[in-house]
């Protein structure tokens, strides 16, 4: 899949395995580089298998664990995204995410 951020500093973070650690610590960091591989191999959003993913708050995200109660938060990025006969996201058909934020249970 292809990947977009939200912010310029998501991005850092999660192009940066010194700057997800220093935000985050080794363990989420680590487990945030397998997460981002696991997403980067995946055909689409339906094939991701590792992190327990499910859908968000609401049917436009998706949530992938990371560890130590931490998630990463996605969305579909298609100029128009894919969606079902009956009119919702077809994660299935989704190729491009845009990576919204990790969160934490942790505040």
């Amino acid at each position: 899949m292809e990947f977009a951020f939200e912010s310029k500093e998501l991005r850092d973070i999660c192009e940066s395995e010194s700057e997800a650690k220093r935000h985050f610590g080794d363990r989420v960091a680590e487990m945030l580089k397998h997460r981002l591989a696991d997403l980067d191999a995946a055909p689409s959003a339906n094939d991701l298998i590792a992190g327990r993913p499910r859908p968000g708050d609401d049917a436009e995200t998706m949530v992938v664990d990371l560890c130590e109660g931490s998630r990463l938060v996605f969305t579909a990025n298609h100029p128009s995204n894919p969606t079902t006969a009956t009119g919702e996201l077809d994660w299935a058909s989704v190729r491009r995410i845009r990576i919204l934020r990790i969160e934490s249970d942790r505040a």
